[in-house]
């Protein structure tokens, strides 16, 4: 079972891909000194990000000692009240269609949660020994999304998710999904953009649960994306979607996105990539 994750996954040494198929917590090993690029994919979308070498902690196995003391093993760049309002309640950026969009709560399991949410929605799956590797996917996403919350200053990124108005007493339910912002200045992307402008926010991960589709929770949480940016101050937003990916553009498009570029011809013909588009919105801030 080592084998096929070593097989898919060939940056994984062989010692953790042995682990992997056991189930174990594992800490990543801190890296050599150095800045490279990170690429994150989720949906079509990609961005470049200055990353600097650090440690987390990612759980592969799902029991309750895990949980439980999943608050504990994740720790982040300022308050674990990120979020919360002067009067310590959750600050709601939308509210809309029945769903409600804020940051994420910086505690471990609802952390787990938003990660299990973008897993769900971007697994592929696989003929043979589907859960494990969805497991391994999991783990790599929730690793991810930790990096970037210890990493990243409050007004840098943020992790946006979207709930019920109502409340429901099933708390698998409390999350529906899941959008990342982050504030970049990709020239690929500024040259579309006026010369004055030097960042803008990337929208990119954006997740909602198989169940919750074609209720507007896409929407909402796009809604909570332009009122983040009026917040933080920018004035254009910036995604990735595929070309051939119509419910998508559909659903950018209506959220006043607009098609700028697409990725050039060679990148599909020569590593058989589907092809993406880039969308931009102008925000104006009032």
């Amino acid at each position: 079972m080592a084998h096929l994750i070593a097989a898919s996954y060939p940056n994984i040494s062989g010692k953790l891909c042995a682990e992997i198929s056991c189930g174990f917590t594992a800490t990543l090993p801190k890296p050599a000194r150095r800045t490279k690029l990170k690429m994150i994919h989720f949906e079509g979308q990609f961005e470049r990000s200055e990353s600097k070498p650090s440690c987390c902690v990612v759980h592969c196995c799902s029991t309750s000692s895990s949980s439980s003391s999943a608050a504990e093993e994740v720790g982040f760049v300022g308050s674990g009240k990120f979020g919360i309002d002067g009067k310590g309640e959750f600050k709601y950026l939308v509210s809309e269609f029945g769903w409600k969009v804020r940051s994420l709560f910086r505690n471990g399991d609802e952390v787990r949660r938003a990660a299990q949410v973008q897993a769900e929605a971007f697994h592929e799956p696989v003929f043979l020994f589907n859960d494990l590797f969805f497991q391994f996917f999991q783990a790599e996403v929730l690793s991810g999304l930790v990096y970037k919350l210890r990493n990243s200053p409050p007004n840098r990124y943020a992790c946006l998710v979207a709930e019920p108005t109502l409340d429901t007493s099933n708390s698998q339910e409390d999350l529906v999904g899941v959008v990342d912002v982050t504030v970049s200045r990709d020239r690929d992307v500024l040259q579309h953009l006026p010369s004055e402008a030097e960042e803008y926010l990337y929208v990119s991960g954006i997740a909602v649960l198989k169940s919750f589709r074609r209720k507007k929770v896409g929407s909402v949480l796009l809604k909570g994306c332009d009122m983040l940016s009026v917040e933080w101050g920018f004035e254009y937003l910036a995604l990735r979607a595929y070309e051939d990916d119509s419910g998508a553009r559909q659903l950018y498009s209506s959220a006043g996105y607009r098609v700028v570029s697409g990725d050039p011809p060679w990148l599909s013909t020569w590593f058989g990539r589907k092809r993406r588009v880039l969308m931009i919105k102008h925000s104006k801030l009032t």
